[in-house]
């Protein structure tokens, strides 16, 4: 399962569980590009509930979309990660040390409430 919920005007919060397979990813993809068309200087939530490896064939259609999908993530500023996996938490955040104007904080599911605090600070 792959939902996007737009929180305001800037702000998508997404739910991740499961494995996606390609019809799944497409969707995904289309609503998460379709809902983050007016956003600007955007905020995301990121909740991670359970991560299984995409099928290929999902793999396929998201690598197919990358020029896309690197003009959506410059509309955000700021994503909070909530994960109870260690090795997810460290690649989003490293991630968000890659790509210039994106800050990427990691926080495990139960500090939801952490998460939601800082996304609406001001600044890092």
């Amino acid at each position: 399962m792959f939902k996007v919920t737009k929180r305001g005007d800037n702000r998508l919060d997404i739910e991740l569980s499961g494995r996606l397979d390609s019809d799944e990813m497409k969707t995904a993809l289309d609503d998460l590009i379709d809902q983050s068309e007016a956003i600007e200087n955007g905020k995301m939530l990121y909740d991670i509930i359970d991560f299984n490896m995409p099928s290929m064939n999902a793999i396929a259609i998201e690598l197919s979309r990358i020029p896309e999908l690197f003009g959506l993530i410059k509309k955000y500023s700021k994503i909070a990660v909530l994960s109870d996996t260690n090795w997810i938490k460290k690649a989003s955040e490293l991630e968000g040390m890659l790509i210039p104007g994106l800050d990427i904080k990691a926080f495990d599911r139960e500090q939801r409430d952490k998460a939601e605090t800082w996304l609406e600070s001001e600044g890092a």
